[in-house]
């Protein structure tokens, strides 16, 4: 079927389907290799195995807020053009998903148990941003991977120097990210004012404090 002939209740229905594979690690499929496939494991002590472990888990669930967030503009957004510009990126952040699972798996740890929270909280954001207008929510999502960006520049430099499966999956995730950021303004997005971003950046904040642990 034609998105264009997609309906209201399909178009919810589509995306309760992304929610479910969001959430159960079951169903989603990456489009692209990971960045870390082929690459041996370095030895790494316990305590740089449970570092990168906990940054590849906020990695992962900001993953999981970033489907919500597209899933939610996109069930909301009020042109045919800006839906897919948001479900073309989500596709990419898929890739990103899956990617952070299969490392998470490999350093011998799970995901974090509040994705279910982060995931319904910036599904109802992205879904408000889309009700808004297009162009706020174009400027949203240029707002929150500015953010994301800043995150993985940040595990960059903290990651231990020996995990290079890590480093070369975050390096593709930025390149990525900065793409969407500045693909979300020439499509029309506009700045968000800098109070709204200071909230962005707290809430950020409180998703990377929390998931790093749990």
């Amino acid at each position: 079927m034609n998105q264009r002939e997609l309906t209201p209740v399909d178009r919810l229905l589509v995306e309760v389907d992304g929610m479910l594979k969001t959430l159960s690690r079951k169903g989603a499929s990456a489009m692209r290799p990971s960045p870390a496939a082929g690459h041996r494991d370095s030895k790494l002590s316990d305590k740089e195995r449970k570092h990168s472990a906990g940054l590849m888990r906020v990695n992962h669930t900001g993953e999981v807020c970033a489907q919500a967030l597209y899933q939610g503009q996109a069930m909301t957004a009020k042109s045919v053009g800006t839906r897919s510009e948001m479900q073309e990126a989500a596709q990419e952040e898929i890739d990103h998903l899956v990617w952070c699972e299969e490392r998470l798996e490999e350093l011998g740890t799970r995901p974090s148990v509040l994705n279910p929270l982060f995931y319904g909280a910036s599904l109802a954001m992205g879904a408000v941003a889309g009700l808004v207008g297009d162009s706020v929510s174009l400027g949203f999502v240029h707002a929150t991977e500015e953010r994301v960006a800043s995150h993985l520049r940040s595990h960059l430099k903290t990651l231990p120097e020996t995990d290079r499966k890590s480093q070369l999956i975050l390096q593709t995730m930025l390149e990525d990210e900065e793409r969407h950021g500045a693909n979300a303004l020439k499509a029309g997005g506009q700045e968000l004012p800098q109070p709204i971003k200071r909230v962005m950046t707290q809430a950020s904040k409180l998703m990377t404090g929390s998931t790093y642990w749990v």
